[in-house]
């Protein structure tokens, strides 16, 4: 199966649980892309010793079957950095992503 999962928030639970069932629908065999768009791109600034987020990503991307997209707009509007686990995408990614997909999360 192709799961699409939208991060739109940095609450930090939250991003850390996203990451942990993306991690565990790879385990089980299916492709999972993640698509960051408005709050999400900051995602990364809520890791903590709680919620390892980093460690999570960083797991996801280890796997051929996972991709991690983010919102150029809302990198720019933020004046932040593309990074590995934050790499500039569009619009354009994300229709991809929703059209492609068998399911589509959104947290």
């Amino acid at each position: 199966m192709k799961i699409g999962i939208i991060i739109t928030q940095t609450n930090p639970e939250t991003v850390w649980n996203t990451f942990r069932l993306a991690n565990f629908a790879l385990a089980q065999g299916d492709e999972v892309k993640i698509f960051l768009v408005g709050e999400g791109v900051e995602y990364e600034s809520g890791s903590s010793e709680k919620f390892n987020i980093q460690e999570q990503a960083t797991e996801f991307l280890k796997s051929d079957k996972a991709n991690i997209m983010a919102c150029g707009t809302c990198l720019k509007l933020r004046k932040q950095e593309e990074t590995n686990t934050c790499p500039m995408s569009t619009m354009k990614d994300l229709y991809a992503l929703v059209n492609e997909c068998d399911k589509i999360l959104t947290f």
